[in-house]
């Protein structure tokens, strides 16, 4: 190692990105001098430590870690000691910090910032898979929905897939309208993958009335003429029955309402299929 060097060991339970993280951004205030560090992820035994100390003695290397479990943590300080190594704990002082406003012990399971990123990512590509297959855009997407909602426009479509994005759905929605065949993509998947909306033709009337006026046009449109919403409704009940699906009425309803009728729906049936495997 060049004297204008230093060697530091990043040792966690988990993927040590967290300390290699910090160990790095410390490491670019120094920039005169070589700083190398190498990385020790999933350390969950005494045995593993024993070998990062032996060759962090070898190499005088510093340790930086950032493990959870108590009885790991106790071990490698105790041992850095005992050779002389010098050992920065990342998460310890907060931590303790932390327990002493608290009053309430960590739970000492390694990963969870990981488990966080992945809800995190899984999050985002729920969100743009509704982005991108919302309002039938691409039928390809049905197939790979978690769960597909179907009705007449202005009935909560597109906040329903926002919103049940942010829990984590991959969801897409198809508008039915008489002149245009639904996909056929639609009626190959299970009927318990679909929702179905309908709503109150009064009050369908009374939404589009109030989109037309936003968007500066005759609330005398077809689009909000209460025979065509009718015949609108009507054709969207056919088509919800041939695909055999649950149907919510979301007159009146929030959107958080109705969503939480959704996410009941596929509660329920997860746990038949748990039953049935």
């Amino acid at each position: 190692m060049d004297q204008r060097g230093q060697l530091i060991y990043v040792v966690s339970d988990s993927i040590g990105e967290t300390a290699e993280l910090v160990v790095r951004a410390v490491a670019s205030q120094f920039d005169r001098f070589s700083i190398d560090v190498h990385k020790y992820p999933y350390i969950e035994d005494k045995e593993s430590i024993d070998e990062i100390i032996a060759s962090a003695k070898e190499m005088n290397a510093m340790v930086v870690f950032t493990l959870v479990v108590p009885e790991l943590k106790t071990y490698i300080v105790e041992q850095a000691q005992k050779h002389g190594i010098r050992t920065i704990d990342v998460m310890g002082p907060l931590l303790t910090t932390l327990q002493e406003m608290l009053h309430e012990p960590p739970t000492g399971k390694p990963g969870l910032v990981r488990r966080l990123d992945e809800e995190y990512f899984r999050k985002v590509d729920a969100i743009e898979f509704a982005v991108k297959y919302d309002d039938g855009r691409d039928p390809r997407g049905l197939l790979r929905a978690d769960v597909v909602l179907i009705g007449v426009s202005r009935t909560s479509k597109t906040p329903l897939s926002m919103y049940l994005a942010n829990k984590r759905l991959k969801v897409a929605n198809v508008p039915l309208v008489p002149e245009v065949e639904p996909p056929e993509e639609l009626f190959q998947l299970p009927p318990e993958r679909c929702i179905g909306l309908t709503i109150n033709p009064e009050q369908l009337n009374g939404i589009r009335t109030e989109r037309l006026k936003a968007l500066g046009l005759t609330a005398q449109a077809n689009y909000a003429n209460l025979d065509r919403i009718n015949e609108e409704l009507a054709y969207s009940q056919k088509i919800i029955q041939r695909v055999g699906c649950p149907v919510i009425d979301v007159s009146n309803k929030a959107v958080e309402e109705t969503a939480n009728i959704i996410l009941e729906i596929i509660r329920k049936n997860n746990l038949r299929k748990e039953h049935r495997s």
